[in-house]
């Protein structure tokens, strides 16, 4: 039976400032941490850059047993990992494009109890291997932090269905451990609105959620509309655009991976430094 996690404020704050070296949390992430470390479901809605990951790492790292991070994209799974494996934490991702090696060496950890966080999407931690692991009696799962959640909204019905069978996660786990065993879940997101939080809390089957809304205004965007009636005009008005801000850098975002290859070339003929990136 695994118990909240009873740590000082001291030690919580002492560990934060070690890990991150940050004098102090930005609201509400200290209202967030002490939320997770109680153990209580949670609907965060923060804007991006709000420091979302630290209020659910930082729980993970500071408690006994394992807290499972369900995310969409490798990118971002990478990205997180390495930054807590560099502070010597013991995270771990897992995912289709990992060797054969590499997934073998993650999923004996797994058994071992070696880990704090692990990183996975929707159907890898449903498939079989890994499903198995997660059952056994003996290992100990404290939550599910559905990162990006409102992926569950927009891609659930069609395109990864295996984000609405997360509902089922919890249940499922609770019938392998031992009696008493409490897994809470929290649900992440930088974009949901009053019915996409409503699905999102149907779906995962939050109980009694606690719920932080951060305002997602940020002062220091500003979006504008552009007609561009051509490709051609589209390419004219990009570049124009990109030659009135000398020495800056930035994102451009197209359909297609051949979009973002093509366009790329075309920068870098016109002797712009660009690269493409996508899926691939």
């Amino acid at each position: 039976m695994n118990q909240p996690t009873t740590k000082s404020w001291q030690e919580v704050r002492a560990a934060f400032q070690k890990i991150w070296g940050y004098e102090d949390f930005r609201p509400p992430q200290g209202e967030i941490v002490s939320s997770l470390l109680a153990q209580k479901d949670a609907l965060i809605i923060m804007p991006t850059g709000g420091g979302k990951s630290i209020c659910f790492q930082l729980p993970a790292l500071l408690q006994t047993g394992l807290t499972l991070v369900v995310s969409p994209l490798v990118a971002l799974m990478e990205n997180q990992v390495q930054e807590l494996q560099q502070s010597h934490q013991k995270a771990a991702l897992l995912h289709s494009e990992l060797s054969s090696s590499q997934r073998r060496a993650t999923l004996q950890a797994l058994e071992r109890q070696q880990l704090r966080l692990l990183y996975l999407s929707p159907e890898t931690l449903l498939s079989a291997p890994v499903w198995e692991r997660l059952c056994q009696p003996q290992l100990q799962i404290n939550g599910l932090i559905l990162d990006e959640a409102h992926c569950l909204v927009q891609w659930g019905d069609t395109f990864r269905p295996a984000y609405r069978r997360l509902g089922a996660v919890r249940p499922a786990l609770l019938k392998s451990k031992p009696p008493g065993t409490k897994i809470s879940i929290a649900a992440f997101t930088a974009t949901a609105d009053p019915l996409a939080q409503k699905i999102i809390q149907t779906v995962l089957q939050l109980q009694q959620p606690e719920i932080f809304r951060l305002n997602p205004y940020r002062p220091n965007l500003h979006p504008s509309v552009r007609i561009a009636w051509t490709p051609r005009g589209r390419k004219q008005q990009l570049l124009k655009f990109i030659q009135n801000r000398p020495q800056q850098s930035g994102l451009v975002y197209v359909r297609t991976r051949r979009d973002s290859e093509d366009l790329a070339q075309w920068l870098a003929d016109m002797g712009y430094a660009t690269a493409s990136y996508h899926a691939g």
